[in-house]
C-alpha cells in the first residue's frame, strides 16, 4: 500500500472552506479511482494561515497513475484551488505503508 501526501496553505480561517472544495474535487476524483483505499484531508491553524495536508491511500504506484498521470510526483490541482491556496507544494510525496495498527 502507498500513502500519497500533499501540503498547501490558505489564509487564516479558510481551512474548513477549502476542505469543502477538496471534498468536491480531489477527494471525489481519487475515491472514484479504482485502487484508491481512502482519502484524508487535515487542517490546522498556523498563525496567519491554515495548513492543509492530504493523505490518500493506494493499492500501488501503478494505480496512482490513473489519478495523477504518468508523473505521479506532480501534484494534482483544480481550477478552484487558485482562489484559495496562498502556497502549495507542486509535488506530492509517496510513502510505502509498512505497518498498520488497529
Amino acid at each position: 500500500m502507498i500513502a500519497r501526501t500533499w501540503r498547501g496553505k490558505v489564509a487564516a480561517g479558510n481551512g474548513v472552506g477549502y476542505l469543502e472544495i477538496i471534498g468536491r474535487t480531489g477527494l471525489r476524483v481519487s475515491r472514484a479511482t479504482p485502487g484508491n483505499l481512502g482519502f484524508y484531508a487535515l487542517q490546522r491553524p498556523a498563525g496567519d494561515h491554515d495548513e492543509i495536508l492530504t493523505i490518500s491511500l493506494w493499492d500501488s504506484r501503478d494505480v496512482i497513475r490513473a489519478f495523477a498521470g504518468e508523473e505521479i510526483a506532480t501534484a494534482v490541482f483544480y481550477p478552484e484551488d487558485d482562489a484559495w491556496l496562498t502556497e502549495r507544494d507542486l509535488y506530492a510525496d509517496h510513502w510505502e505503508v509498512v505497518s498498520e495498527v488497529g
